[in-house]
């Protein structure tokens, strides 16, 4: 019998996870509230999760933060109703490892599985079914989720037995992830500053020790002048934010990612928040009155 799968947001990373689900074969019911993302699913051989879809082995929550997981799982309008008894939920969000742990223990009151289960690789991956999963929970969770889990990762690292190390696992990746774009925002402007052609700057760095994946990757967008949103400055005040929130409680000082989440802080007050989080260049740049390159 063909696995039904249901997926809670259908954003750059769900919309894609959904398209890699369908692929694999699986029986694919999403949900947006934008309506047009639904159509994209339709049109990509989905269907739109209502009230009436049948009742799924398998929900997919990939929503933007914990205050909207827990409304998209069990408000008043969540879709853990849609699940069947003793089906697993995958928490996708980034979110802190004690809301983690709260999740695994909602679900469990109400009969269902559940992996602390976020995501990293971008929309790229996530449409082609290379994510990498920071996956904990029970192994009957996992077990449970295999299908769908193996539809959309390509790698699926198993941190424990309960909820709680994924999302932290998360974090660290976040915690390294900020810094290296706020760094990419300060070298870029740092090159423009010295009348290097940035074409240039990323073609050298590339092959020198100074790279790293995310430079690799962002640049591009400056030096295209293309902050179409694949990633969002608004994203790191609240991935960054847990990161601080999770050491303080240590405690432990993070003065590179404090510097970092007060740059994507103010780049977002500047009305920068909702271009793509490439625009810290952008930010950086624009006190020194630099001029990066522009669109056509």
């Amino acid at each position: 019998m063909t696995q039904i799968v249901h997926f809670a947001g259908l954003g750059s990373m769900g919309l894609g996870m959904a398209q890699s689900a369908l692929r694999a074969g699986l029986d694919v019911y999403g949900y947006d509230p934008d309506a047009g993302r639904c159509a994209l699913l339709s049109g990509a051989g989905g269907k739109v999760l209502d009230r009436t879809s049948p009742k799924a082995g398998i929900l997919v929550c990939v929503v933007l933060n914990a205050v909207q997981m827990r409304a998209a799982l069990f408000g008043p309008e969540g879709w853990a109703e849609r699940l069947e008894k003793g089906g697993v939920i995958l928490g996708c969000a980034t979110v802190a490892p004690e809301f983690a742990r709260e999740m695994e223990a909602e679900a469990a009151s109400r009969g269902f599985l559940y992996l602390d289960a976020p995501i990293s690789g971008g929309a790229v991956k996530a449409a082609e079914g290379r994510l990498s999963i920071m996956a904990s929970g029970r192994p009957e969770a996992f077990d449970r989720a295999a299908e769908g889990l193996a539809a959309i990762a390509e790698t699926v690292h198993r941190l424990g037995d309960r909820a709680g190390p994924g999302s932290a696992m998360k974090a660290v990746n976040q915690l390294l992830a900020g810094v290296h774009i706020a760094a990419m925002g300060e070298a870029l402007s740092f090159a423009a500053s010295q009348e290097l052609d940035l074409a240039r700057v990323l073609e050298v760095i590339k092959v020198s020790a100074g790279n790293s994946w995310m430079f690799e990757n962002r640049a591009p967008h400056v030096i295209e002048a293309d902050y179409s949103p694949r990633s969002a400055i608004d994203i790191w005040p609240k991935d960054l934010g847990i990161v601080t929130d999770i050491a303080a409680r240590v405690p432990l000082r993070l003065p590179l990612v404090e510097a970092a989440l007060a740059e994507y802080r103010a780049a977002s007050e500047a009305g920068l928040g909702r271009e793509d989080d490439a625009a810290i260049t952008k930010h950086i740049a624009a006190r020194a009155g630099l001029r990066l390159p522009e669109g056509d």
